[in-house]
C-alpha cells in the first residue's frame, strides 16, 4: 500500500497526540518510501541504504515535536532524510565524477521537487552570475550551448568553460 500525504500526516498528528499505534504505522509506511528515496540517490548497490533508513526513522521519531502541524508532512520528513544522506556523504567523503554532477544536484521525485529547487537556487546564488545563468540555462532549462550563448551574449566556448567551472565550484562547496 502506497501511503499518501494525507494518510502520513494523519498518522503523524495522531502520533503526536500519543497514539503509539499510529506512530508505529507511520514509521512502517515511511520505511519503503525512504528505502526508495535513498536507493535512487546513493551509489548503485550501496550497503548503506538500510542504515540510513533506520537513522532517518529514528530522527523522525525523536524530532517529531519539531513538526509544524500546519504544514505538509512529507517535505518535513524528506528534509530529515536529505540531511541524513548528507551526513552519510560527509562520513564517507564521497566524491562524484564531474559528469554526474547534474544528477547529484537535481533531486528527483515528486515529493521533494520544491525543496530541491530551493536547494539548487541557493547553490547557484553562491556562484558568479554568469556561471549561475549558464548552468541554469543548460542544465535546468535544457537549452543547448548555442542557445545559451545567444541568450547570454557569450561565445559557445565561454558557455562551456563557465558551465564547467561553475559545476566544479559547486562540487567543491558540496564537499565542504
Amino acid at each position: 500500500m502506497h501511503a499518501t500525504e494525507p494518510t502520513l500526516k494523519k498518522l503523524m498528528l495522531a502520533g503526536l497526540e500519543g497514539d503509539a499505534r499510529a506512530q508505529h504505522q507511520l514509521l512502517t509506511h515511511l520505511t519503503p518510501l525512504l528505502r526508495n528515496y535513498f536507493a535512487r540517490r546513493l551509489p548503485q548497490g550501496s550497503s548503506d541504504v538500510e542504515d540510513i533508513v533506520q537513522e532517518t526513522l529514528i530522527a523522525i521519531h525523536t524530532r517529531r515535536i519539531s513538526y509544524d502541524r500546519s504544514l505538509a508532512f512529507t517535505p518535513w520528513a524528506y528534509a530529515i532524510a536529505r540531511h541524513k544522506m548528507i551526513d552519510q556523504f560527509r562520513k564517507a567523503r564521497a566524491t562524484v565524477p564531474l559528469d554526474d554532477v547534474e544528477s547529484q544536484l537535481i533531486a528527483t521525485g515528486a515529493t521533494d521537487d520544491g525543496l530541491a529547487a530551493i536547494d539548487i537556487e541557493r547553490l547557484l546564488a553562491t556562484l558568479p552570475p554568469k556561471q549561475a545563468n549558464v548552468i541554469r540555462d543548460t542544465k535546468i532549462l535544457g537549452l543547448s550551448i548555442a542557445e545559451t550563448a545567444e541568450r547570454n551574449g557569450l561565445s559557445d566556448v565561454d558557455v562551456k568553460v563557465s558551465v564547467h567551472r561553475g559545476l566544479k565550484a559547486l562540487m567543491a562547496k558540496m564537499k565542504q
